[in-house]
């Protein structure tokens, strides 16, 4: 595998990136199979705030989505990560930490408050995601529900994704 390069998505990226999301998903026991329809209804709705790909020299083999929630207390400014995706032979090789980092520090840069996902708090929380009772998502576990205060207090109420979340 060559060096991997981050890098924000172009618009001759679109198909492949949804060739990595529907490989990296098609196996998950989590997954509805609508990863691909998300990532493509965000683009279209102008919800994809931040789109992030890694590339290896000659393929795109990961990507990152995020996207703008809204919190029932009004807080501005806090956003929702993923779906994200690494091809299914590339997993556990560190290109998905180095999308989190560099969303995370492009979310930052942005002005964003915190961030959101859904997703193995094992995982996650090595990058700061924690479970937080105060912050409620509908529907899965709520452990799984993980968020991460960039800047400034941490929000309480309920949170609705992009429409494309449906």
């Amino acid at each position: 595998m060559s060096a991997i390069t981050i890098r924000p998505e172009e618009p001759r990226d679109h198909a492949e990136i949804g060739v990595v999301a529907q490989a990296a998903f098609a196996d998950a026991p989590h997954s509805d199979g609508s990863e691909v329809r998300i990532i493509e209804r965000l683009r279209l709705d102008g919800d994809l705030t931040l789109s992030l790909v890694a590339e290896d020299g000659e393929r795109i083999v990961g990507h990152v989505a995020v996207s703008p929630v809204q919190i029932s207390d009004g807080s501005p400014d806090w956003y929702g990560l993923g779906p994200i995706a690494i091809l299914p032979s590339l997993q556990r090789r560190g290109i998905g930490s180095r999308l989190m980092q560099r969303a995370i520090a492009d979310m930052r840069m942005r002005g964003a408050r915190g961030i959101v996902l859904l997703g193995d708090p094992a995982y996650y929380s090595r990058f700061g995601f924690e479970h937080d009772p105060a912050l409620r998502y509908p529907g899965p576990p709520p452990r799984y529900f993980q968020r991460l205060v960039v800047d400034g207090d941490a929000p309480s109420g309920d949170v609705r994704y992009a429409p494309a979340f449906g």
